[in-house]
């Protein structure tokens, strides 16, 4: 019979101890530096992600390459995305998550219900329904990217307060893990 006086063995206390301070330490390096998970909250990306997915977000990859037309990125929003909540003090900080467009040098325009780069019109099968506003021709400055939501219409994006710079980058969305019916990379 176990002796209930028996003193509890002090390497069981610093052990336990240094696991959970190894495994805080490890997860908020692996979240800073390597990847996040990313829960959508607005229906600015419908049809392709849904209010409430969620996604794992790759930080590494950007560090080596910068984004391409049509990734999905994650950035921080540029201080004009006030103009989408003027009732706000400070503009939102929470992350934005929108499709690439633009890259530097690349010219946008907006018209007739239709999206131009470098004056060809964009095949959009992933949008909901084409954009019911237009946006005078502009040029990406360098190191900036343009990046729209695909629900067009229901999207404070780079129409309304223009490109983000490239310091403004978190990471580019790679997987979808919730739900478990929408598992999966096709953004």
């Amino acid at each position: 019979m176990p002796d209930k006086h028996a003193k509890q063995d002090p390497n069981f206390w610093v052990e336990a101890a240094t696991t959970i301070g190894l495994s805080v330490v490890f997860a908020l390096l692996i979240r800073t530096f390597l990847g996040d998970v990313r829960y959508i909250p607005s229906e600015s990306m419908l049809p392709t992600l849904q209010v409430g997915d969620r996604l794992i977000v790759d930080k590494i990859g950007m560090r080596f390459r910068e984004p391409q037309h049509g990734d999905v990125i994650v950035f921080s929003p540029p201080d004009g995305a006030i103009e989408c909540n003027p009732n706000q003090q400070l503009p939102i900080r929470e992350a934005y998550i929108k499709r690439t467009i633009g890259l530097p040098g690349d010219t946008i325009e907006v018209a007739n219900g239709i999206v131009y780069r470098n004056d060809e019109p964009l095949e959009e099968g992933y949008i909901t329904e084409p954009p019911q506003y237009e946006l005078p021709l502009l040029v990406v400055p360098a190191d900036s990217y343009f990046v729209m939501g695909d629900n067009r219409n229901a999207s404070c994006d780079s129409h309304v307060w223009g490109p983000v710079p490239a310091e403004n980058l978190i990471g580019e969305a790679v997987l979808r893990i919730w739900p478990p019916n929408r598992f999966g990379t096709s953004f």
